[in-house]
């Protein structure tokens, strides 16, 4: 049978970092940890922006988008549009029938106004009715942050979020008007997402600080809407266990278990990256020990 490490090379994993019950019980590197591309990853990241704007009564949930964007939406917005709240933002249920802003979209987008853009799209669904992985949702979820903040989301982040971690100011990708990309490309080291996993398994408290509302992140945490899978919340992943997580593409994860006081967080680049949850989730138990 293959060790841990020769399966964990194959699965092109860099860098694992293992948290349990306040201690790092485990730490391994199989390339140099720096910072990378999280992906997906990042969305979880605009998810506590949300909440912490909620907090400080930048927005609502409840609020219509077509209240929050007027100037974008289009003079004729369907019924479905219409119907459409910031809470469907954060679902991957706003009732867009595919993935728009997808990775490799972007990069030939002729469009430079991505708000207005997002918005002008079909609504084929009612919100909430059907799950579809896009990244209009986030994007313009984070987008309203911004607005209401003045600021972009680094910059929104970095005194509530980043640095009373010990995180120094991260680079972003942005949209060609500088919004901050809300649905992917902030750049952290394992151990940096590791600090976010573990503000996660806190409920939003670090050092005494409670940084993320915990109301907020119980909710985001709960499953809001059928995946078919274990459900999604606000731009968190349900899983076993009764986990949920931050993920991002090629295998940059996040996994909290609550019920296990635990996170394991990983960098990676694996193109099937299912097969690296799988056999995170496998290898579970013995991580948690400390043992791999």
């Amino acid at each position: 049978m293959k060790g841990f490490d020769e399966r964990a090379r194959e699965l092109r994993l860099l860098n694992l970092r293992v948290w349990k019950e306040g201690t790092l019980v485990l730490s391994k590197d199989y390339d140099s940890e720096m910072r990378r591309n999280q992906y997906s990853a990042s969305k979880s990241f605009t998810s506590a922006a949300v909440g912490i704007a909620l907090g400080e009564g930048l927005l609502s949930l409840e609020e219509r988008l077509v209240d929050a964007f007027p100037k974008e939406v289009p003079e004729c917005a369907g019924e479905n549009l219409q119907k459409a709240t910031v809470r469907d933002l954060l679902t991957m249920g706003l009732g867009q029938g595919k993935g728009y802003l997808m990775g490799e979209q972007r990069p030939f987008l002729q469009e430079e106004d991505w708000v207005r853009y997002a918005l002008s799209l079909p609504f084929e669904y009612a919100p909430g009715e059907k799950f579809v992985y896009n990244n209009v949702g986030p994007y313009l979820a984070g987008v309203l942050v911004q607005r209401r903040s003045g600021c972009d989301l680094v910059s929104y982040l970095t005194p509530r979020l980043f640095a009373p971690m010990g995180i120094q100011r991260p680079t972003w990708e942005t949209d060609p008007q500088g919004f901050t990309f809300g649905a992917g490309g902030l750049f952290l080291c394992v151990t940096e997402l590791l600090k976010f996993g573990r503000l996660l398994l806190q409920k939003g408290r670090w050092d005494g600080r409670q940084l993320v509302p915990e109301a907020y992140l119980k909710e985001a945490a709960k499953k809001q809407i059928e995946n078919g899978e274990q459900g999604y919340g606000y731009l968190f992943w349900r899983g076993e266990r009764d986990s949920f997580r931050a993920d991002g593409k090629y295998g940059q994860y996040a996994l909290v278990f609550p019920e296990e006081d635990a996170v394991i967080c990983t960098n990676a680049e694996l193109l099937d990256q299912r097969k690296l949850l799988d056999f995170l989730m496998e290898c579970q138990p013995q991580l948690l020990k400390g043992e791999a």
